[in-house]
């Protein structure tokens, strides 16, 4: 079931975690409830073999006993196989659930307001802090069969010796409070390693994407030493933090080594004074050694995990609750009604008291300020004062992705897809029918896109034409090339009102003049509205606006 982030804070989010796939967590915890009984029950079959088998020198009895110990190790074996993949299964499963839950997120087209994250920062949630956030499944397993295996060797103790078991059952609650006080300084170093491993990553995911530029101006040294020293501080982050870990494993093993070694001294004593027998000594002496498997790993799986698990639901919690940078509103896309794009007394940072009406087909060209008019329009901002009415309602109020098919901005800088030119022509424009194949009409529009951004000719000079892969981000193509790319994909998607923002800066002054023309013609039937002071744009507009 999906895990619900409503009223969630760091520390519910692991609880809904934990208990989030219970059709496997379930049948994996009794399976290896189970399996620890069945290793609890080991030494005190083999004590009974001892008391009721060997000391009587009675073959019948000890062939019995055999045949006991077989089937409770077979048992074992088969309890902790199956709950272990049960186990691993839910694991996967919610890791799955959450990384889907925060890439939608990270990719939806609203963004994200608060703090700015960059790419490596958010790959680094999505990835290392969902995996450590998953693993908490873990702990409705393993800690639990571990608890019940504590309560098991105490019941098994008490009823030889009720001291011995006394000791044990106390020992186990102690021993989680104090994991809770000493794992402290672990959850807050964790929370810091993670931190500045998403930094590390950031910075190198910037560095890739930058690298053409980066070796423009032979500024290679000082990337790299940029880059070492964010390394560095991660490696510092995370020594701190397995420092941290380090003390934290000591520190319960020391706790459940004493308590183990105060427990078999006392039943040596009892030996000695015949209060129990060289069977029940046996038996007392096997559970006490079996005792610290569990009473350690309570520590490693319940505070270790827990430690870091609480750090990285934090940052998840702060990707899936951020707040859209974009507000949206419910409406559907209006139908033409002849008003088209009506502003009205817009202000936006330079932008003071806007009066606009872009209502005939055609191309409008508006120089100065357009940064902040694009930002308004494609909603990444609310205007301070005004109102952008699209067919006679409120642009704000309309529902995305319906308003894409009404309005669409292409921004300045683009980003590519990976895969080749023609996928991101024309998957980037969402063509096909309803199978989801591409049609002749589809192909025909890609084809007169690529032509009118002055990409067609990229056909005959990329390695495989148009089917060449455009790499991360696009960088194996060049900077004029990325553009014409993202240009084509814009006006492939063949909207009603489509605004340009500075849409040819990286190409030569006859390529401009080229593109403008073509687009003019391209989209004759439709408004265009292009936000630049370019020559060539101004050159063919039906209509310009000064700023």
């Amino acid at each position: 079931m999906p895990i619900s982030i409503d009223n969630a804070n760091a520390r519910r989010l692991v609880w809904r975690t934990m208990f989030s796939c219970p059709r496997l967590t379930v049948p994996a915890a009794i399976l290896l409830i189970l399996h620890q009984f069945c290793e609890a029950l080991v030494p005190v079959v083999m004590g009974r073999a001892i008391d009721q088998a060997i000391s009587t020198g009675d073959s019948g009895a000890l062939f019995t006993w055999i045949v006991v110990l077989a089937v409770v190790f077979l048992a074992l074996s088969t309890t902790f196989r199956f709950g272990s993949r049960l186990g691993y299964l839910a694991v996967n499963t919610v890791g799955h659930r959450l990384r889907s839950a925060v890439t939608d997120r990270i990719l939806d087209p609203r963004g994200m307001a608060g703090p700015q994250r960059s790419a490596g920062t958010l790959l680094s949630i999505a990835t290392s802090d969902v995996m450590r956030l998953a693993m908490t499944v873990s702990l409705g397993l393993y800690p639990v069969a571990e608890l019940a295996a504590v309560v098991f060797c105490g019941a098994m103790l008490l009823s030889i010796s009720w001291p011995l078991g006394l000791a044990i059952l106390v020992a186990a609650p102690l021993l989680l409070w104090f994991m809770d006080v000493v794992g402290a300084p672990l959850r807050r170093r964790s929370e810091h390693e993670q931190q500045r491993a998403g930094e590390a990553a950031g910075s190198a995911a910037d560095l890739m994407t930058g690298y053409r530029v980066i070796a423009g101006m032979a500024a290679q040294p000082e990337a790299a030493h940029r880059y070492r020293q964010s390394s560095r501080r991660a490696l510092t982050a995370v020594v701190h933090a397995r420092r941290a870990e380090g003390a934290f494993l000591v520190a319960t093993g020391l706790f459940t080594s004493l308590l183990v070694v105060g427990v078999g001294v006392a039943a040596g004593l009892l030996a000695v004074h015949g209060s129990i027998s060289v069977g029940q000594l046996i038996a007392v002496v096997g559970l006490t050694i079996f005792v610290i498997a569990p009473l350690s790993m309570i520590g490693a799986n319940l505070g270790a995990v827990w430690a870091s698990g609480l750090a990285s639901a934090q940052r998840v919690l702060g990707v899936l609750t951020a707040p859209p940078a974009v507000t949206t509103g419910d409406r559907p896309a209006p139908g033409p009604d002849g008003s088209g794009v009506s502003i009205r007394g817009l202000t936006q940072g330079d932008i003071d008291g806007l009066d606009l009406d872009i209502a005939a087909p055609g191309m409008t060209v508006i120089t100065g300020a357009g940064g902040d008019l694009a930002a308004v329009l494609s909603r990444a901002v609310r205007p301070d004062a005004g109102t952008v009415l699209v067919n006679g309602t409120d642009l704000f109020d309309i529902a995305y992705p319906d308003v894409l098919t009404l309005l669409r901005v292409a921004p300045h800088s683009a980003d590519l897809f990976t895969g080749s030119v023609i996928d991101n022509v024309a998957g980037g424009a969402m063509v096909g029918d309803a199978a989801g194949e591409e049609t002749a009409a589809d192909l025909t529009r890609v084809d007169r896109s690529l032509l009118a951004a002055g990409a067609d000719d990229l056909a005959d000079i990329l390695p495989d034409g148009l089917d060449t892969d455009v790499g991360e981000s696009g960088r194996f193509l060049s900077g004029g090339q990325r553009q014409r790319v993202a240009l084509a994909r814009a006006l492939a998607a063949d909207t009603d009102y489509l605004v340009l923002v500075d849409p040819t800066t990286a190409v030569d002054s006859v390529t401009e003049s080229m593109i403008a023309a073509r687009i003019a013609e391209l989209r004759r039937d439709r408004a265009t509205i292009v936000l630049t002071d370019s020559p060539a744009f101004l050159a063919v507009a039906d209509r310009v606006v000064v700023l």
